[in-house]
């Protein structure tokens, strides 16, 4: 069964049970500073997952595209992924446990038609904070599987939540038994040898976590996650994703192209050019921090690895061509994006061949420091340094230094990296500080001042002003709009003078639900315009400014305070960037 095969049976089974289809969101997160991307299906539904009302109803189903970085350096063995798809639904204060557990068990059953016996379960141990999940535990009994199939286990294993606070709740698990012999006897789903692949996971979320410790949501909800290149993988009876034919024709190519056979190198190019171009495609471009750091670490990695294929990067296009193909039917996008796709990853290649050439230079420094002190091992600090600095492969480092004689000692080389890989791990964690979506006052005040912000822009500099962007803590805003030139301090204070006009007048913010080509109709502005259903929520603000919005937003301007632009700056190419705070 192919992937888009499980997608549609996925969505139209849930569809059947009641579930409005909602797009995805974008990979790059809209209002949110908590995370660089979109992580899980449920990161774009926290509002409503804490009570707000969901314009599509409280039953529904999805497809997300995500991306999770934790583990780049893993890309290359037989299951890591940075970019993946969370097909999903969820219950907003409507079914819970014991719906949720049979509608599961007849999808798998049924509609993708693996034997029940293959099937194994885990449900929450229980602890202090919730009791053991026997109505869990039952449902799974009432539905087929037997006492010797379900298991128990505590909060690592059966309890989800996003980062240190937000909504969450004990789960249950669904594991795939592959037929490979158990590794003990006391092998089970937690066990990691193999025998047992996770393919679902119901979040039964009825909890909200702070650092005062657990609370019950005024509403009991659910969340689940089933990963289609895994469940695609094991329906087809693959050993690994790059196998199955999101894949397989690139990694054909690749094997075309290459002068040096690595299927390592192989799997890394194929996997990082799908995640690139993802997050390309949803409005991401290469920099040196942030979520743009992310993709140029991709793109060079890919790099690198096209390298050690010894492939012409000249054939570069062909590669990404053929990517876009065997990705097409389930993202079209893709196809309609393909040359600014292209353009961005060969500018960022063409980058990385320069910095690969001013890393060898610098290579040439270190080596002769090295002989003329009359060592033969090169300084592990400035091997890393190399690495870290000019993006110089340390593999590449130590093909070099044997042609001069010289050696790299990989070992204590890789217990630097490893520490490295700690911090930078860390850093990204520290993204989920705070939790998902976190809405304050500050963030909601400030969520409003960008729609006061975007209609002034307009007035100043002219209709062709668009977001394209933002991000707010409670501390401060940025936004981003499509504009040529910088502007000018006459702009900005005009600009400034607006906004603050606006907030004097406390015009009223009206919440209203309505059909999107209605709102459309109505000139309401949105980006991502495509991830929206049928029926929008869309933020007016007297004759000022009407928007598609999910976020949240004050009952009044009045409220916003003062506001000032602190900075004007270019993003990218034809897009510049505000920032600003409320005094």
């Amino acid at each position: 069964m192919k992937a888009i095969e499980i997608r549609n049976k996925y969505l139209n089974f849930f569809k059947n049970h009641g579930h409005s289809i909602i797009p995805s969101a974008p990979v790059i997160p809209e209002n949110d500073p908590s995370v660089l991307f979109t992580t899980a299906g449920m990161q774009p539904l926290v509002p409503y997952l804490l009570g707000q009302k969901h314009p599509s109803g409280t039953r529904l189903t999805d497809f997300q595209k995500c991306v999770r970085t934790n583990d780049i350096d893993e890309v290359g063995d037989n299951r890591h992924l940075t970019y993946f798809e969370m097909l999903g639904n969820w219950s907003l204060g409507d079914y819970f446990k014991d719906e949720s557990i049979a509608m599961s068990y007849e999808f798998l059953t049924k509609e993708l038609g693996i034997p029940a016996e293959k099937l194994s379960v885990t449900c929450f141990a229980g602890d202090e904070d919730c009791g053991k999940d026997e109505v869990a535990y039952e449902a799974w009994k009432r539905a087929g599987i037997p006492d010797e199939r379900i298991y128990f286990f505590g909060k690592d294993d059966n309890w989800w939540i996003a980062g240190e606070e937000g909504p969450c709740g004990p789960d249950t698990e669904m594991f795939y038994d592959t037929g490979k012999p158990k590794c003990s006897e006391e092998c089970n789903p937690s066990c990691g040898c193999g025998k047992y692949v996770e393919i679902w996971n119901n979040v039964f979320m009825e909890f909200y976590k702070d650092k005062n410790g657990y609370s019950k949501l005024k509403q009991q909800n659910v969340d689940t996650g089933l990963g289609l290149e895994r469940m695609t993988m094991l329906l087809q009876g693959k050993e690994t994703p790059f196998e199955i034919e999101l894949f397989a024709p690139v990694m054909d190519k690749l094997v075309e192209l290459q002068k040096v056979d690595n299927i390592q190198s192989r799997r890394i190019v194929a996997e990082h050019l799908r995640s690139s171009m993802m997050i390309i495609n949803d409005g991401g471009r290469p920099s040196n921090v942030d979520r743009g750091y992310i993709l140029r670490r991709l793109l060079r990695r890919m790099t690198r690895h096209l390298n050690k294929l010894e492939i012409d990067l000249s054939k570069l296009p062909e590669v990404i061509d053929t990517s876009i193909e065997a990705l097409k039917e389930l993202y079209p996008e893709l196809e309609q994006n393909k040359e600014t796709i292209k353009t961005v990853i060969i500018e960022e290649k063409n980058k990385f061949v320069k910095t690969l050439q001013n890393g060898e230079r610098e290579f040439e420094k270190v080596a002769n420091k090295t002989k003329n002190s009359g060592k033969k091992v090169l300084d592990t600090e400035a091997v890393f340094n190399l690495y870290e600095t000019y993006g110089f492969p340390p593999e590449m480092t130590e093909e070099l230094a044997k042609e001069q004689g010289l050696e790299v000692d990989m070992s204590d080389y890789k217990k630097l990296f490893k520490e490295h890989q700690e911090k930078s791990r860390l850093g990204s964690e520290q993204k989920f500080k705070g939790g998902l979506a976190s809405t304050g006052e500050m963030e909601t005040k400030y969520h409003t001042a960008t729609h006061l912000l975007n209609a002034a822009l307009k007035v100043i500099l002219g209709e062709h002003v668009h977001q394209k962007g933002s991000n707010i803590t409670h501390e401060r805003m940025r936004f981003d709009f499509s504009h040529g030139a910088k502007m000018t301090d006459e702009e900005k204070q005009k600009v400034e003078e607006l906004v603050n006009s606006y907030i004097a007048q406390d015009i009223p913010v009206e919440r209203l639900e309505m059909k999107k080509d209605e709102a459309l109709a109505l000139g309401a502005e949105a980006m991502f315009l495509d991830k929206y259903g049928d029926i929008v929520i869309v933020y007016k603000i007297g004759d000022i400014s009407i928007e598609l919005c999910g976020g949240p937003h004050v009952e009044s301007t009045g409220k916003l305070g003062h506001f000032k632009i602190k900075k004007e700056e270019a993003s990218s190419s034809g897009v510049r960037r505000i920032k600003a705070i409320l005094e």
